[in-house]
């Protein structure tokens, strides 16, 4: 048994052997090679077949993995998408509900508009004209055409002090004043303000003397040609030809808001050419200066004193207004400051003005009574026992003052059919007619209301002085 038992013994190393032959040949058949160390050692690395199977068996999980988490992903994304749109429709739903617009709609019109795009315009081209020419080249066309113009005064001081007293011996003094013009033509004529050449402040009445700058620096002596204080419209004459005109405009073109340039010499011709710019603030003012209402364009384009008589001009470099005056302290009954208050006379008005001063040396069609005359205020109606009204001082012999039968001292107090107090009043309604009108007038005659019928003539001669003054503070208008 023994023997048996040997022979089969496991551990006998024949067995050993044959148990190493056998590992030997199945790792090597199911296994793989066997690799052995440099230090023959008994350590192995084995590449079995199962772990080759197993690793084929993980890459289809790993492909699936990361398909899964691509699609995770789109749905993610997918479902977001879906739910800013929700939000965003219900956002617009609440604003349309509310009535005021949602951002959506605001984007979308700003990129409609190109607003991001394009850069928002200047104020200047926001009121410029749609054929507006730059600033620069309209003061480098309109320079050559305006002029400065100096007038000398001469009138009566009534009274003086000096180390002798009181002289009451009237003394001729000289008044010196200066304003802006423009050429209208290429032989000389030049318009500019009546109170320029003109003088009411001071009695001194017409310039006896005037001389106008030229942008060249030169200096040329002028002539009046004739003048309107009703319109406050001068023209001037200079011999000189191949001068540069201003470009006239239509003024019923202009729109509240638009661009307008101011070119003048305020403060005197140290300043000469001074350009100003602003925009029209209102147009047809009727304004009250030296008490006549004129019809006027407001803007607020500075016009100081010096300015008065030169173009006020449109964004095409047109004259469209005549710089006339200043809203100033002076015309606010508290003597609040006040600035950006100035006025020009609109240039269609002044054109049949200026065409009618250059052809008839006057103003053609306007209605005349022929009585120069004073107000009569309470105080005066108390003292000389007379009814308030515009007291009759002078007849014009021939007039239709005359013709009616109207005599020195007569108050008007009424003019067809309206209560009249003042010369202002009295003109406002005889303008309403025109040469050959006939109206009808109330004056008080010692005592008595009388009711006169007179045709109104046309009245012609519109240059000379005023005469002397009823009181120091009153003036005599013309009628």
């Amino acid at each position: 048994m023994s023997d048996n038992y040997n022979d089969k013994d496991p551990f006998s190393s024949d067995s050993r052997d044959e148990i190493s032959s056998y590992h030997s040949e199945y790792s090597s058949e199911r296994y793989g090679d066997i690799k052995r160390n440099e230090s023959n050692s008994e350590s192995f690395t084995y590449t079995s077949e199962n772990s080759s199977a197993a690793q084929k068996r993980k890459k289809p999980h790993f492909v699936l993995k990361c398909i899964a988490a691509v699609l995770a992903l789109v749905i993610l994304g997918t479902a977001t998408v879906h739910v800013y749109k929700f939000l965003n429709n219900t956002r617009d739903e609440l604003a349309e509900f509310s009535g005021s617009p949602s951002k959506t709609v605001l984007k979308q019109q700003e990129t409609d508009d190109g607003s991001e795009d394009e850069p928002m315009p200047s104020l200047i081209e926001l009121a410029s004209r749609s054929d507006a020419k730059p600033l620069p080249d309209i003061v480098d066309s309109i320079m050559p055409s305006v002029v400065g113009v100096a007038s000398t005064f001469e009138f009566e001081q009534q009274q003086s002090f000096s180390m002798w007293g009181w002289n009451t011996t009237p003394q001729t003094q000289q008044l010196r004043g200066t304003g802006t013009g423009f050429i209208i033509s290429d032989d000389g004529y030049i318009v500019t303000n009546a109170h320029v050449v003109y003088d009411v402040d001071y009695n001194a009445g017409e310039a006896i003397e005037v001389s106008v700058l030229f942008s060249d620096e030169t200096e040329h002596e002028a002539s009046i040609v004739a003048y309107d204080p009703d319109t406050d419209i001068a023209v001037l004459k200079v011999d000189e030809t191949g001068l540069k005109p201003a470009v006239l405009g239509d003024s019923d073109e202009l729109r509240v808001g638009e661009l307008v340039i101011a070119v003048g010499n305020p403060l005197g011709f140290d300043l000469f050419g001074t350009v100003t710019s602003g925009i029209v603030s209102a147009l047809n003012r009727k304004i009250d200066i030296n008490e006549k209402k004129m019809n006027l364009i407001q803007t607020d384009a500075a016009i100081n004193s010096g300015n008065s008589g030169g173009p006020l001009l449109n964004s095409c470099g047109q004259v469209i207004g005549i710089n006339s005056a200043k809203m100033s302290s002076s015309y606010s009954s508290n003597r609040a400051s006040v600035e950006g208050l100035c006025f020009a006379i609109p240039m269609k008005e002044a054109k049949v003005i200026i065409d009618d001063l250059i052809n008839y040396r006057y103003v053609t069609g306007r209605p005349q009574i022929g009585i120069n005359t004073n107000d009569i205020s309470e105080a005066q109606s108390r003292y000389f026992d007379i009814p308030v009204g515009v007291l009759v001082r002078t007849v014009h012999a021939g007039s239709a003052a005359d013709i009616a039968g109207i005599e020195v001292g007569d108050v008007i107090i009424d003019i067809e059919g309206e209560p009249v107090t003042t010369a202002q009043e009295l003109n406002e309604i005889k303008n309403q007619h025109k040469a050959g009108d006939t109206i009808t007038l109330t004056i008080c005659r010692n005592d008595k209301d009388i009711k006169v019928k007179l045709t109104l003539q046309e009245k012609k001669g519109i240059n000379g002085k005023h005469a002397a003054a009823f009181t120091d503070d009153s003036k005599i208008t013309e009628n």
